[in-house]
């Protein structure tokens, strides 16, 4: 008797050939302008990077000589406005703020579009150096917003920017891959290799990212905050936080690190591995300010002057308690859990 002909490996091997060519079709779009190998420029409204890209900036600079200097980076799908309202209440403290639209966002071409995850580094490096030549004699200060808290913690690791006197962050992004389910591993790859330009909204995830409604709601409104985003996008994003997550073993520079108790976007436990993983530092170099009704947006929240005054306070005296207390009794309990 002739034995069936076993077509299912066939058709299994055929199956996982086509999958396999349409992963090669679809790995993520990274925009790649070519080699950096140009000289960055700093320009009234514009800052020209080393691999010819454009990118537009904000400043407020207070009357006189700026007592200190903070260059700001912004979140994901965010834009330099970002650090409109703290940057007017330092100004009128004799705070110098610049925020940069970082590639791929703001009023920048590509926008929505992922690059090269070490431009982002090297971006701010070399902005913060031009901004640092353009005030000379003020200390300055980096400062990142969740993605942009990212970007400067891979920018202080590698340990070449004398220019730049100590770091804030406020709620940087270490949702590394190492913190998430391997479930959420898996699905974010597939995705970003079969359909990688698939915009995605976030919409009935149920995230509150600030109790400020009226801000979230212009934010809504405002063209340039990215409201779709690419699965490529997010993939590259990824990258950076878990850039980010390594960089921490080196993150060793005068630091403030900001965290709403309810931040729902990057949430504790991503955040006190990031924490864990910091040399030791004391408190005339590193603090922690915990703040338990912040949300992921501690900078506008309802009660950000709270923020803006520790940060006004930490630069002018990094070893002296904040006015809040949010570096005491919150922020002993939150790395103790």
């Amino acid at each position: 008797m002739r034995r069936p002909r076993r077509h299912v490996p066939r058709l299994f091997l055929a199956f996982a050939a086509c999958a396999l060519l349409l992963l090669g079709a679809c790995a993520p779009q990274i925009v790649d302008p070519g080699p950096a190998a140009g000289t960055p420029e700093l320009h009234a409204s514009h800052f020209w990077t080393r691999d010819g890209i454009s990118l537009a900036y904000r400043s407020w600079l207070p009357e006189g000589a700026p007592q200190a200097v903070i260059v700001a980076l912004h979140g994901f799908n965010d834009y330099s406005a970002f650090f409109d309202t703290p940057a007017v209440f330092l100004k009128d403290r004799g705070v110098a703020s610049y925020a940069l639209d970082q590639r791929g966002f703001g009023a920048n071409g590509f926008r929505g579009r992922w690059f090269p995850t070490g431009r982002y580094t090297q971006d701010a490096r070399d902005f913060t150096r031009a901004v640092h030549e353009k005030h000379p004699n003020a200390p300055l200060y980096l400062l990142g917003e969740s993605m942009g808290g990212a970007v400067a913690m891979t920018v202080i690791a590698r340990d070449d920017t004398p220019w730049i006197e100590g770091t804030i962050l406020a709620a940087p992004a270490v949702w590394a891959r190492d913190t998430m389910p391997w479930v959420q591993r898996a699905t974010l790859w597939l995705a970003a290799h079969t359909v990688p330009a698939l915009p995605l909204t976030g919409r009935g995830l149920d995230i509150k990212p600030s109790d400020n409604v009226e801000m979230l709601i212009q934010l809504g409104r405002d063209p340039l905050v990215i409201k779709g985003t690419r699965v490529d996008a997010i993939y590259g994003l990824v990258d950076l936080m878990d850039a980010a997550m390594t960089a921490a073993a080196a993150f060793d520079g005068r630091s403030l690190i900001l965290y709403g108790g309810l931040d729902e976007i990057i949430t504790s436990g991503p955040t006190r591995t990031m924490l864990d993983r910091l040399p030791d530092a004391g408190a005339d170099i590193r603090k922690l300010a915990v703040y338990p009704g912040g949300y992921h947006m501690l900078l506008r929240d309802l009660d950000a002057e709270t923020v803006w005054t520790d940060i006004r306070h930490w630069l002018a005296a990094p070893a002296a308690d904040l006015p809040s207390g949010a570096d005491k009794g919150a922020s002993a309990e939150f790395r103790s859990r």
